[in-house]
């Protein structure tokens, strides 16, 4: 758990990681709840409407379900606020947020097959990091980022 919370660029005690560990999955569970929901109702304008809450967590320090946790969850869980999030969690939001746009466009376009794999996929994305913690885009941007940094080319 702690090497992928590392991985996401947060500098975490493994003690800050356990107290943690409910707040720091809290934003992505909730989208992939929002996402499970728009995908069993095909619903084009529901994924649309999580494109914006992407766009604000891959560009800003807060998602905005952040200040859901840090302004009332946390205090019936008795859990310390969500520090801000690391630039690879950002980036893994923008990543998000172009694949919502994407199923959003498909299902408008009455695409609904590929629309559902490609929300399926996205589902076992961020089920994962939902669950372990464990994200592949920031995965691959620290590999990106080692291999950068030998000298290696990407």
């Amino acid at each position: 758990m702690h090497e992928n919370l590392a991985t996401q660029g947060y500098c975490l005690t493994g003690d800050e990681g356990r107290r943690l560990r409910l707040g720091l999955r809290f934003p992505t569970a909730l989208c992939l709840a929002l996402v499970i929901t728009a995908l069993v109702l095909q619903s084009a304008l529901m994924v649309a409407l999580l494109v914006p809450v992407g766009l604000i967590a891959g560009w800003t320090s807060r998602h905005p379900f952040d200040y859901l946790w840090n302004h009332g969850l946390r205090h019936l869980a008795g859990a310390p606020e969500l520090p801000p999030n690391p630039t690879r969690r950002r980036h893994a939001f923008k990543l998000a947020t172009v694949w919502l746009a994407a199923v959003a466009v498909l299902f408008a376009a009455g695409a609904s097959t590929a629309a559902l794999a490609l929300g399926g996929v996205l589902v076992g994305v961020c089920g994962l990091v939902a669950v372990t913690n464990f994200c592949v885009p920031s995965t691959m941007l620290a590999w990106l980022d080692g291999r950068r940094n030998q000298g290696v080319p990407a």
